[in-house]
């Protein structure tokens, strides 16, 4: 539960700006959208290892 401290005299858009900043810190949404599909273990792997390689690759091109 997230919990903002309104100081008296603040806006409610600051303090919505607040909530927002907090809630996606917490990555709730991004937690959500990673469940509503299973992706096998594998694939995740691969995935992860195809952007290792475009991120090494990119790095080298600079250097």
């Amino acid at each position: 539960m997230l919990i903002i401290p309104v100081k008296e005299g603040e806006s409610i858009e600051k303090a919505l700006k607040k909530y927002k900043k907090k809630f996606e810190k917490t990555g709730t949404m991004k937690e959500l959208r990673r469940r509503q599909k299973f992706t096998k273990p594998s694939v995740e792997n691969r995935e992860q290892k195809l952007k290792a390689i475009y991120r090494n690759q990119m790095f080298k091109t600079e250097e």
